[in-house]
């Protein structure tokens, strides 16, 4: 072992001493998950997002579109069990006070700064509007308490497509770069996020720089509640949060108009 790893490790393993807490399966809390290993799961993310988008013939209505979005998570995080056994769960803390309050921070922090990003795009660059989003004020009562319900595994799906990524990142820039912790999550933190923009582009109308910027800002703010707690439920409530609020604005001015 040389001496700038041993050194990686010394200060990891003082780190942990210190806080108790840190990001799973990069540097062996509670395992390490392999660089093939994370080929697999990868793989299922992206078989888990292609069950949401594309269109599956057994699975139309909105029953099968539920379905679909309850795939979206479940086949990456079943993957991940298999490779990572029990301490998949590692993903999940239990949920405390102050977690609550974190979900209604981060997602009230992220519903200003991606307005103001937003504006500032739309008037320089022009921006385009998200179709199933303006959709909803048309839709019927029981179309849109479908929409709310599959919501919610659509958008813990979507932490799942953020945060095992920027996990495996974050293993390869620090097991395999040699990167510092501190640089490793960033770059992990700041790829992802651009990832993230990225699977939306087919929802903006492949308008690269609103997804790169908006989205992806968005998703910078967002992430925050998972790198402070490193619990996938927090990161998933304020992503919640933040997008029911943009429905339920789009459903008033439905009602207005």
């Amino acid at each position: 072992m040389n001496n700038s790893k041993a050194h990686r490790q010394s200060a990891h393993i003082e780190f942990l001493k210190s806080t108790g807490i840190d990001f799973p399966f990069y540097a062996g809390h509670p395992v390490t998950v392999s660089a093939g290993q994370w080929l697999i799961v990868l793989a299922a993310v992206a078989v888990g997002f292609m069950c949401l988008t594309l269109k599956v013939p057994v699975l139309t209505g909105d029953l099968g579109i539920f379905i679909r979005a309850l795939l979206f998570p479940v086949i990456p995080l079943v993957v991940l069990r298999a490779l990572a056994g029990p301490h998949w769960r590692a993903l999940f803390r239990r949920l405390r006070r102050a977690d609550f309050g974190w979900m209604l921070g981060v997602a009230a922090l992220n519903l200003v700064i991606s307005s103001l990003v937003g504006v500032l795009v739309m008037k320089f660059l022009g921006a385009e509007a998200n179709v199933a989003v303006e959709a909803l004020a048309g839709q019927s009562s029981t179309e849109r308490e479908w929409f709310f319900l599959r919501s919610i595994p659509q958008l813990f799906g979507e932490e799942v497509l953020t945060l095992l990524p920027m996990l495996a990142i974050l293993y390869f820039c620090y097991q395999r770069l040699g990167l510092s912790r501190v640089k490793a999550v960033l770059i992990a933190w700041l790829l992802s996020s651009l990832m993230f923009g990225l699977v939306h582009l087919p929802s903006y109308n492949w308008n690269w720089l609103q997804c790169l910027l908006v989205i992806g800002t968005a998703r910078l703010v967002l992430t925050l509640a998972y790198i402070k707690t490193k619990n996938i439920l927090v990161s998933t409530g304020a992503h919640i949060i933040n997008d029911w609020v943009i429905f339920g604005i789009v459903l008033l001015g439905a009602a207005e108009g």
